[in-house]
């Protein structure tokens, strides 16, 4: 016997609600997509900006408005200074943008300061990160590449396996890396191809109807956009391991994704029902106890980590937190139900498809 926690009975109108949810969608995007417009894009890291992290330690608590005074100088310029970690650990994060300093600079800097102005109190220099600003640029535009082409294998993927369109859906991807490729060579900046090449991708899934690739771009974009934002709003800074968690909520989100549309073309075969929206609302209550209990026991031990893991892990948590109900919501509320916008009653589509024979 398999173990539910939804009755198999249960017969919650996901269909029906689409239209509150796609009012919540909206609302949440566009509240991400405001900031990053104010703020001119995302904050980026070091990773991808270019300067240096210091993690240090103190053996005492310390005002952060102390250290800024007593850091002030040529070598230090433009120095942000903020708590790290939990509030008992007494360990503070000094970044900073990259100019002509070298490590051993800063470090003295540091050192020289700190002993200067807290002379009962010790520190410790813990980290110190340094990336210039070419290899940032560099890095930028290759996990913006990462998540362009993920977003662009499984839309094929998609496409060929639910929809026997491998042909339709090769093309799609050969024109869209095309796109991507003239872009580059007209030397347009990387982060306008991808989203160039993303609106191209929701056009062509929609003329060529391919409406489970359609389903689960959005469904992606919506899972990617929502943590940005959220991030622009806390004034969090994006690097290489926000980059990670997005890649691994892509691919955990899509997990929950395909198990719902195979559910709905299983019952599309057994012809459960000529309503379109009759077979998702029944595919996606089967498939609600399975989706439940994996969120579930993903989100507590993300939360774990959030809680126990640490400073350095800290925002990681905190997106993959964010991503796994992001990714959840969508799969239900979004991805499945814009499968009936495209065929209304399945036995229309069959006639369809006869008479074009």
């Amino acid at each position: 016997m398999s173990f539910e926690i939804i009755k198999r009975d249960t017969n919650i109108d996901f269909v029906g609600m689409r239209k509150y949810a796609y009012v919540l969608s909206a609302a949440l995007l566009l509240a991400g997509f405001l900031s990053l417009v104010v703020k001119g894009g995302p904050q980026y890291g070091i990773d991808f900006a270019g300067g240096f992290n210091v993690q240090v330690k103190f053996s005492q608590a310390v005002e952060l408005d102390q250290i800024r005074q007593a850091l002030d100088s040529p070598a230090m310029t433009g120095l942000v200074v903020q708590d790290f970690g939990d509030a008992g650990d007494n360990e503070v994060l000094l970044r900073a943008s990259f100019s002509e300093q070298t490590a051993n600079d800063v470090r003295a800097a540091v050192e020289s300061g700190l002993t200067s102005a807290f002379p009962g109190v010790t520190h410790e220099v813990q980290r110190l990160e340094m990336v210039g600003p070419k290899v940032g640029a560099d890095l930028r535009e290759k996990a913006l590449q990462a998540i362009f082409y993920a977003v662009l294998l499984i839309a094929t993927y998609i496409s060929g396996r639910f929809e026997q369109k491998w042909m339709v859906a090769g093309l799609m991807a050969a024109g869209l890396a095309s796109v991507v490729y003239v872009l580059e060579l007209l030397s347009a900046p990387m982060s306008l191809s991808v989203i160039v090449a993303t609106i191209a991708a929701l056009i062509l899934c929609v003329v060529l109807r391919l409406k489970y690739a359609l389903g689960a771009i959005v469904a992606l974009i919506h899972d990617v956009m929502i943590p940005l934002g959220l991030f622009s709003l806390l004034n969090k800074d994006v690097d290489l391991t926000i980059i990670a968690a997005l890649l691994t909520i892509v691919g955990y989100s899509l997990n929950d994704t395909i198990i719902i549309y195979d559910r709905i073309r299983e019952n599309i075969r057994a012809k459960v029902s000529p309503s379109l929206d009759v077979v998702i609302n029944k595919s996606v209550n089967q498939t609600m106890s399975r989706t439940l209990i994996t969120a579930g026991t993903t989100f507590m031990a993300v939360f774990s980590l959030y809680i126990f893991g640490g400073g350095v892990i800290h925002d990681f948590a905190l997106t993959m937190l964010v991503g796994v109900v992001a990714g959840t919501y969508s799969s239900v509320f979004v991805g499945a139900p814009i499968l009936a916008f495209f065929k209304p009653r399945i036995d229309i589509d069959e006639r369809v498809e006869k008479a074009t024979a």
